[in-house]
């Protein structure tokens, strides 16, 4: 059984969002061509709380962004009419990163009860949060490909977006173009 994992394709990470992945929107008719042919589709959001130490206002790195149950936190709509069979909300403890779909979440136990062996990655960003889902499956012992066109990358500094696929490689996950 194979699943997609749509990570973060949320307002707040496209244009006109608080913190917009640089042509963040590219993804959405690749996730689309993805979805069409997977078994199993998931969508991962960030679900901050207004507080989220990764904000700047609590000495994070980050503006403001995904706060649950605001307009920036909602699934971009070019996907939210998608057949998701779950979507796993993230980043909802304060002082935890939230950037993996793994972390203090039941994604794990789902996949492995619905038999899952491989997923497919794709969303926003490739050097954050696409990242650390497909390391975490990698972990699990899942077989992970990450979709490049399906991906974009924030790139807060320069070479980050080839430093992740460097990384995810060197786990074996397979990049597909």
């Amino acid at each position: 059984m194979q699943a997609l994992i749509i990570v973060d394709v949320q307002r707040d990470f496209c244009p006109g969002g608080a913190l917009a992945v640089p042509d963040g929107d590219a993804v959405i008719e690749p996730l689309k061509r993805l979805a069409a042919s997977s078994d199993l589709l998931v969508a991962t959001r960030d679900w901050h709380p207004p507080d989220h130490s990764s904000f700047r206002e609590q000495g994070g790195s980050w503006p403001v962004h995904c706060v649950r149950d605001t307009e920036g936190a909602e699934l971009h709509p070019g996907l939210a009419q998608l057949p998701f069979a779950l979507i796993v909300d993230k980043g909802q403890e304060r002082e935890l990163p939230g950037y993996s779909a793994f972390e203090n979440t039941t994604l794990e136990r789902w996949l492995r009860e619905h038999r899952v062996e491989t997923v497919h990655v794709g969303g926003l960003a490739l050097d954050y949060c696409v990242k650390a889902t497909a390391l975490d499956a990698r972990r699990a012992g899942l077989r992970v490909v990450v979709h490049l066109d399906a991906t974009r990358a924030v790139e807060v500094a320069p070479g980050d977006a080839q430093r992740a696929l460097q990384e995810l490689r060197d786990a074996g996950v397979v990049i597909s173009p």
